[in-house]
């Protein structure tokens, strides 16, 4: 669209941002926070699903990020969605570590949210999604030590 069609609807860039922002936000997230929501996939599964991503031409990682780094401390509602969305997602995070049974869902959902965010922004600065590879690898190891082991019962 040109540029006068675009600041018809509107105002501003900063409004602009928040809106695509919030378009995904409202939709669950990016493709690999979608995960989270797979119907019938266990929980373990489902926290590891977030490192899986498809090989692409270009891979773009997190539009939140992605925002938060371009906005800097110049468009403040930009940064206010972002952060909405990062809460969210680590309490995603926590709620399915709880159903994994980790002993503590806070630190291992944390701790899953610090492995993502690193893995997609190395992803992005090298144009390869081998770290997400990796941090799979480690939230393998994090999640298995995190959840208490079920006894049989006889």
């Amino acid at each position: 669209v040109s540029k006068r069609t675009m600041y018809q609807h509107f105002p501003s860039k900063t409004q602009l941002v928040e809106e695509y922002l919030r378009g995904i936000h409202d939709t669950g997230g990016m493709p690999n926070e979608k995960a989270l929501d797979t119907a019938g996939a266990s929980p373990r599964s489902r926290l590891l699903a977030i490192f899986d991503g498809a090989p692409t031409s270009r891979f773009r990682g997190c539009p939140f990020h992605d925002a938060a780094v371009e906005a800097a401390d110049e468009m403040p509602g930009v940064h206010d969605v972002v952060h909405e969305h990062k809460l969210q997602f680590i309490a995603r995070l926590t709620e399915v570590a709880g159903e994994a049974g980790a002993k503590d869902p806070y630190q291992l959902g944390h701790q899953l949210a610090v492995l993502f965010e690193g893995a997609t922004s190395l992803a992005t600065s090298l144009n390869d999604t081998a770290p997400l590879l990796h941090a799979r690898s480690a939230a393998e190891v994090l999640i298995d030590s995190a959840v208490t082991p079920r006894v049989p019962t006889r």
